[in-house]
């Protein structure tokens, strides 16, 4: 039998292998600013401008604020331990296998059914540019090609990402420059009358619908932010993780600054905010089309379905490194933690997508009856994560300190107190949402409590089982060896 040559592992198995590292720096640097800026920014702020008027600014502001807030938690623990598991594996370490299980699962749910509504969405765009291909058929070459490219190694999922990022990165700066031109009426050429900073106060006030809207508007755009977390996973793959997880976390103020609020206050200073053409085109199309940009509606259709198909990259990415981590941990089968000889979960991405498929599939047989259930049974897990991030800092910074005081790089700000005061927020927007029936907040907080309640009732029943034993991963941890074991 002959000899696997020595590689770079970013992660180790049982048997010397995992985890490669195979993503460089401007691969880190771009899925950490890509992965704040989800396909829900274009598609779904014309719905929160609707409900608070321009006062959405400060719904998105709150949202913001709060995931800086978990963001540097997070930043705490994984620059201390960089890994595949991320929030997963430090609540298994400061909260207990049962936190590591339930948050594990509840999140590798949650990006399975990501990858059904994106697959959907980039079809729905797909089809009308070419409509002689059927939806469902090109929702099958989205999924079949993304998939390819995670199996081929991490390095080439970091280069797709890479440059899916890159053109939403440059086409919302390119929106703000130009559009922050013609509010302030420096953009030579354009007819920008109704454009301005009065649209912030006129047509019923900053505040149109009362202050109320502003928390209704918090509910609307609190999922679009589900991302900011991606570049710690990914850290795990880097060359040099700890480097990769402080440069991400103390970047996301200006990443939510500037394309979050920086991108929000251009449409509703160029438009008023009851414009029917933000209801009728979405706010992006209308505030393009107000500046007279020819093809807008094409234009941002292809930013959107740049953004889907970033989206679903790191979706069966995310999926996959949690599922192996769960693998890791015996949460999960142990094919889940084997790797191929250039350190890919093969196993893990194949399993992640077959729900993928499955959930596509559902989408088209029963949208309105098993596809919404998984939606908004995934709705709330966003939150669920946010706060068992909250919980495990407050453990893991005294694990830290009595272990390894100098991995602290990165510090939460006044800990305990600021840890504590994002922990209640969570938890009133999650009450917020049960008092909800116009948006679905309540029937989304109520069936993710229910699928939550279940994951955590197995995670006991497990732990009762095993008596909380972690089985040992079987070397040879990779395919790649398993194979040469048989043909040696």
């Amino acid at each position: 039998m002959t000899s696997q040559p020595t590689q770079k592992t970013a992660e180790p198995a049982a048997g010397g292998h995992g985890l490669q590292a195979g993503l460089k720096n401007r691969h880190l640097s771009m899925i950490a600013i890509g992965g704040v800026i989800g396909a829900g920014l274009f598609v779904g702020s014309s719905s929160g401008i609707a409900t608070a008027g321009p006062g959405i600014l400060l719904s998105y502001a709150l949202v913001g604020t709060l995931v800086v807030l978990v963001m540097r938690m997070l930043g705490e623990m994984s620059a201390a331990n960089p890994t595949s598991g991320s929030f997963s594996a430090h609540a298994d370490r400061a909260l207990g296998s049962w936190a590591g299980f339930s948050i594990g699962w509840l999140y590798w749910f949650f990006w399975v059914v990501v990858l059904a509504v994106e697959a959907t969405a980039g079809a729905v765009i797909l089809e009308g540019w070419i409509p002689s291909v059927p939806q469902w058929a090109w929702a099958l070459i989205v999924m079949v090609v993304l998939t390819a490219t995670n199996l081929v190694s991490v390095g080439s999922y970091g280069e797709f990402e890479f440059w899916f990022a890159g053109i939403k990165v440059v086409a919302i700066a390119a929106f703000i420059v130009i559009g922050g031109l013609a509010v302030f009426g420096l953009l030579p050429g354009v007819d920008s009358e109704q454009a301005g900073l009065s649209n912030l106060t006129e047509h019923g006030g900053f505040l149109p619908n009362g202050p109320g809207a502003i928390l209704t508007g918090v509910l609307l755009v609190v999922f679009s932010f589900m991302g900011s977390e991606i570049a710690t996973l990914a850290a795990g793959e880097s060359e040099n993780p700890q480097q990769a997880v402080t440069k991400a976390t103390n970047s996301i103020i200006w990443r939510v600054a500037v394309f979050y609020l920086g991108s929000i206050f251009v449409v509703v200073a160029l438009l008023p905010w009851d414009s029917k053409a933000i209801a009728k085109d979405g706010s992006y199309v209308a505030a393009l089309d107000s500046l007279g940009i020819p093809h807008a509606g094409q234009i941002m259709n292809f930013i959107v379905l740049t953004s889907v198909l970033s989206c679903l990259n790191s979706g069966l990415y995310t999926a996959s490194r949690m599922a192996f981590s769960l693998g890791q941990r015996g949460d999960a089968p142990k094919a889940f933690a084997r790797t191929t000889g250039n350190g890919v979960p093969r196993t893990a991405i194949l399993a992640s997508v077959a729900f993928g498929f499955v959930a596509v599939f559902f989408n088209y047989k029963f949208p309105d009856s098993v596809f919404l259930f998984l939606v908004n049974s995934s709705g709330a897990v966003a939150l669920f994560v946010w706060l068992a991030i909250c919980f495990s800092q407050l453990r893991m910074r005294k694990i830290i300190k009595a272990e390894a005081p100098e991995k602290l790089v990165v510090k939460m700000w006044l800990y305990p107190y600021l840890t504590w005061a994002t922990a209640a927020l969570i938890v009133f927007v999650l009450g917020y949402m049960l008092t909800d029936t116009e948006h679905d907040g309540r029937k989304t907080v109520l069936l993710s409590l229910l699928v939550a309640a279940l994951v955590l009732v197995t995670a006991f029943v497990k732990e009762k089982v095993t008596g909380g034993r972690r089985p040992a991963v079987e070397a040879p941890a990779t395919d790649a060896a398993r194979d040469e074991v048989k043909t040696g």
